[in-house]
């Protein structure tokens, strides 16, 4: 269906890639994996037409009807939600406007005979093209989707103005869905969706009969829909066969057979070299030399691959605190509306919050996650009730609301400097190398980093600092699968006590040890991991 053949891209003088190849069959879900910055989204945009590449060539098979969801929304205006995607297939729109065109003339009374049998013959083109596009469904479709997204249906009359930038991404998502393409390319589509919806398009895409191309920092999310995994690793693009799982093996294994094989040939050619070497001044061993150097020459050359660079994060260590770290007391919240009205996000809450716990706080969209987290951090005030801080227990908080606080005049070196005042220039230095901010990256400004550089500025700061209760916010948004994991282990052997809020299924269980589920303004309390909130829930359903 498309075929990527001696594909070179460059990217400020730097290669992505070098003569790269790969193929996509029709039906086929392929997972597009590599650190930030390796080109991912440059592939998706070269697919489409809106970069070139620098050499090679991208063919796609005639008739190929291609769908892109990015992380740019677009211009959304004056239209509603639903008709926003329905009429985000132009063709169906046009072919709509055609046949209401047809079925007008044919009321003609007057209308000639040959006149008639034409408009009928047209009119059963469009109408047989019409139905294949899913037009006389489009409208049912439309809602389906939306709804899967989360928008209720008492939203989708509601003008796009209106919604969230969040939710407006849920909208150009559904407007790709109803397209029902032959290939849909996404990039990063779990972003700003909750667990439920997730769910919902994680088993849509399984049933999608078209092929699909995706980049996800979602490992669970990745393992469930795709079947073969497109790497992009050291300027190089390679294809594995498998879920993201088995692609990890088989790259464990490529990379150990790599350093063998590189082993193996650097010791040959040792021994050979110290031939050379101390036989090239005699005479009577010149042919033999001549012959060894010749075939050193002709040897290939085994490149050693390395792994991509990955953050390293050194934990300080931290005073012990109390055992009770944070007593929930009746706590409340709630929002005054434009229009003076109230909105109570949760009221009553009581729990306490014990040493090393990793709670996990979960609940729908909407349910008031966030907000519990910034209550009790004392990033908003509570409208009732209190959350009491235990006795020598220090926090810090990580959320959407720390990474828009970065100063965007600030260098790297700057804003973590501000926020670690007793460390030294060189501290400050090797902190932000372990954070993959090294040489020239620590004096760029915050302005022009990456969602994922502004996290790991955040995480620099709040992870060299002794915090022993730590409150976070998504702290895996806008990290690579890799970064992910590395954060994961650091939370794993952090001593102190984390709550967090995460829609990475992955994340969750390997991490929690108690669930807070924020349900219809209350707090559920489960004592066990992320596996035993599910099974208790769905028990409790049943």
């Amino acid at each position: 269906m498309i075929s990527i053949s001696g594909l070179t891209k460059y990217m400020g003088g730097e290669p992505l890639y070098k003569g790269a190849s790969f193929q996509i069959y029709e039906g086929e879900k392929i997972g597009l994996i590599g650190p930030n910055g390796t080109g991912k989204t440059t592939i998706f945009r070269m697919i489409v037409g809106e970069m070139s590449p620098d050499e090679g060539s991208i063919t796609i098979q005639n008739n190929t009807r291609i769908a892109y969801f990015s992380q740019s929304v677009g211009e959304m205006s004056g239209r509603s939600a639903l008709q926003e995607v329905m009429d985000s297939n132009e063709r169906v729109s046009e072919l709509a406007s055609r046949l209401s065109s047809w079925e007008e003339q044919l009321c003609d009374p007057d209308l000639d005979p040959d006149r008639m049998e034409t408009i009928l013959n047209r009119m059963g083109d469009d109408q047989t093209e019409f139905e294949k596009l899913g037009g006389y469904e489009v409208e049912s479709n439309a809602q389906t989707i939306l709804t899967g997204l989360g928008i209720a249906p008492e939203d989708h009359g509601k003008s796009v103005e209106l919604f969230s930038g969040g939710w407006k991404m849920r909208i150009a998502l559904a407007r790709v869905l109803i397209l029902m393409p032959d290939l849909i390319l996404m990039d990063e589509p779990t972003n700003y969706l909750d667990m439920e919806t997730i769910l919902w398009l994680e088993e849509w895409l399984r049933k999608f009969k078209g092929a699909i191309l995706l980049t996800t920092h979602d490992r669970e999310f990745m393992n469930r829909v795709i079947r073969k995994v497109v790497e992009i690793s050291n300027g190089k693009i390679r294809t594995f066969t498998g879920d993201y799982d088995f692609y990890e093996q088989e790259k464990a294994i490529l990379l150990r057979n790599n350093s063998a094989e590189f082993s193996r040939q650097q010791s040959m050619l040792k021994k050979e070299e110290e031939f050379i070497a101390r036989f090239k001044a005699r005479a009577s061993h010149a042919a033999q030399v001549q012959s060894r150097i010749k075939k050193i020459d002709k040897i290939d050359r085994v490149e050693l691959e390395s792994e991509q660079a990955e953050m390293k994060i050194y934990l300080p260590e931290i005073p012990r605190g109390g055992n009770d770290v944070i007593a929930i007391k009746g706590l409340a919240k709630s929002w005054e509306n434009p229009d003076g009205t109230v909105k109570s996000v949760f009221a009553g809450l009581d729990a306490m919050v014990h040493r090393r716990d990793k709670i996990a706080v979960v609940g729908v969209n909407g349910a008031g996650k966030s907000t519990f987290l910034k209550v009790i951090s004392n990033q908003t005030e509570a409208t009732r009730g209190e959350a009491v801080i235990g006795a020598s227990i220090s926090v810090g908080y990580f959320g959407q609301i720390t990474i828009e606080n970065l100063n965007p005049e600030n260098t790297v070196l700057n804003e973590v400097r501000g926020k670690l005042p007793e460390a030294t220039e060189a501290g400050v230095r090797n902190v932000l190398a372990s954070f993959l901010f090294r040489g020239e990256d620590v004096n760029k400004k915050i302005r022009v980093l990456s969602g994922g550089e502004k996290a790991r500025v955040v995480l620099t700061c709040l992870l060299s600092v002794p915090y022993n209760c730590l409150i976070l916010d998504e702290p895996t948004n806008h990290l690579d699968l890799k970064s992910r994991d590395v954060l994961l282990d650091a939370l794993t052997r952090y001593e102190g006590t984390v709550l967090f809020v995460s829609h990475d299924r992955y994340f969750l269980r390997e991490l929690t040890t108690r669930v807070f589920e924020v349900d219809h303004g209350k707090i559920n309390v489960y004592e066990g991991d992320y596996d035993y909130y599910l099974e208790s829930r769905n028990s409790r359903g049943n």
